[in-house]
């Protein structure tokens, strides 16, 4: 719709949405041909979906077709080695969560979760049989799948889960409780993680084992919660247990402890790392396209010292983030990334991220706050995956023990 200037309003709107690239100390700019294409992928997929994203965020709906167009482009491998999937490397996975996040948390949590979390799962620990029948139609997005670890009571403290699982005949019978699940009200499966309660089993003891569990068996039930202010174009779930019953071959064989579950999270925390680089880019570069076109004072933004330096500050941290991202993905790609440098990386890049949204936010004034200009959405949708795989905290206490030799968990 045209608009016509008029006293008080000469523009009406600004366009922040272009994508401008930004990469000061040309962190990608050798990137291979190979990752770039599956990058590219990534980048088609936002352009495509974008401008249904700020109505689906604003009414707290959630497009089931969004997960399996990503499916359809191959983007939930997220740097996987497993026959019949294809493999992209860590850097290209690290661009592709970056850029999904650039467009929309939501986007990014249902790559985290489909992907990083519910694929890997099954990926690393399932049976032949369970892979066979599961883990193309996961990868293409034609069943939606969960991961359930958290639970109500039990948040950073995940390896006190209380959720159990009992013998009983040719059967396991789960019950319990957990929180905070991406996709764990879709329709498709879970992987749910809980501690086997039989003294018959040889995991007894209180060890920790992932069942395969498909959501809409009897005593299941998953309803998404309400009231969320960060990533509302995702249902997270809220899910109960009763008396479940599933068979026995649907506990992934290769899970025998929690270290099995940390296993899947150490893959991830790099991907919450790239995450937060995404979301910082597009703070930044919404402020820099805001700041070139607003006038005040009788001039742009741009042109007043305040706001330079402002936007210095948010491009410090931004190539700080990028150089995180780049280094972990070629430590990895050689197999030398070790767990505590993921969490480096996650607890620098969150904490940064908030504070480049914190800038971005305070720069576009009054505008900041409206769905439209993106800024608030993505500082809304940071404060998720500063708390998810790990918070701030816990990822202090990681790195300390690392560093210190000394474990300073309560």
């Amino acid at each position: 719709m045209s608009h016509t200037p008029r006293p008080g309003e000469r523009i009406a709107g600004y366009d922040v949405s272009d994508r401008l690239d930004t990469d000061y100390y040309a962190v990608f700019d050798d990137v291979p041909a190979a990752d770039r294409a599956v990058w590219d992928r990534a980048r088609a997929f936002v352009e495509e979906v974008l401008p249904r994203m700020d109505g689906l965020w604003d009414r707290g709906e959630y497009d089931l077709d969004l997960a399996r167009r990503m499916g359809e482009l191959d983007l939930f491998t997220d740097g996987l080695v497993h026959e019949g999937l294809s493999h992209s490397s860590p850097l290209a996975a690290g661009l592709v969560n970056m850029e999904i996040s650039r467009g929309d948390g939501s986007l990014g949590t249902i790559l985290a979760v489909q992907g990083g979390l519910a694929l890997r799962s099954l990926a690393l620990f399932g049976s032949d049989t369970q892979k066979s029948h599961w883990l193309e139609p996961i990868a293409r997005g034609e069943v939606l799948a969960a991961f359930a670890l958290t639970e109500p009571d039990h948040g950073s403290d995940s390896v006190s889960l209380e959720t159990e699982a009992r013998r009983d005949g040719d059967s396991w019978i789960l019950n319990g409780a957990k929180k905070w699940i991406g996709n764990g009200s879709s329709g498709g499966v879970t992987v749910v993680w809980a501690r086997v309660a039989d003294s018959s089993d040889p995991d007894h003891d209180g060890k920790v084992r992932a069942f395969l569990v498909a959501q809409d068996t009897p005593g299941y039930d998953g309803r998404p919660i309400l009231g969320k202010a960060s990533l509302r174009a995702i249902h997270q779930a809220h899910i109960t247990m009763t008396d479940l019953r599933v068979p026995l071959d649907s506990v992934l064989p290769g899970t025998h402890s929690f270290k099995d579950a940390s296993t899947v999270l150490y893959s991830t925390r790099s991907g919450v790392a790239w995450s937060a680089l995404g979301h910082a880019t597009a703070c930044y570069e919404a402020a820099l396209s805001y700041a070139q076109q607003r006038v005040q004072f009788g001039k742009p933004l741009v042109r007043f010292q305040m706001i330079q330096e402002r936007l210095t500050q948010m491009l410090d941290e931004l190539t700080a983030m990028q150089l995180f991202c780049r280094r972990m993905a070629d430590l990895e790609t050689v197999g030398r990334l070790r767990p505590t440098q993921a969490s480096l990386a996650k607890y620098h890049n969150t904490r940064a991220a908030r504070r480049v949204a914190a800038i971005a936010r305070d720069l576009l004034g009054g505008n900041g706050i409206l769905l439209e200009n993106r800024v608030m959405q993505h500082m809304a949708d940071i404060e998720a995956i500063h708390t998810y795989e790990g918070t701030e905290s816990v990822q202090a206490l990681l790195i300390g023990r690392d560093i210190t030799g000394v474990g300073a968990f309560a």
